[in-house]
């Protein structure tokens, strides 16, 4: 079995997730994009603490990134971040208002 270099993921679908791109050295794994990630951190903390909205988070990361994600794939990203700290509530973000 190919061991990933650190931080690395494994490439699963034809979807690049968010925070990660194609690195042409490693094949079948996904190199960590540091400023994306941070961007995405801070906006999912935001989102989760309904600082600001889903749609408003979308444009956040689309204009600090220049790569775009939509606001139900935020919410899914922000839902399984979070959902371990929802304990019996619901663990949707959308269920929360």
């Amino acid at each position: 079995m190919i061991e990933a270099p650190e931080n690395y993921i494994r490439k699963k679908s034809s979807t690049i997730p968010f925070g990660y791109e194609i690195d042409e050295n490693h094949k079948g794994f996904l190199k960590p994009v540091p400023d994306q990630l941070e961007s995405l951190e801070h906006v999912s903390h935001l989102v989760y603490n309904k600082a600001i909205s889903l749609a408003e988070g979308v444009q956040i990361l689309e204009n600090k990134t220049n790569r775009s994600l939509s606001r139900m794939g935020l919410k899914k990203l922000v839902d399984k971040k979070y959902e371990e700290g929802l304990g019996n509530k619901s663990k949707s973000l959308l269920d929360r208002f």
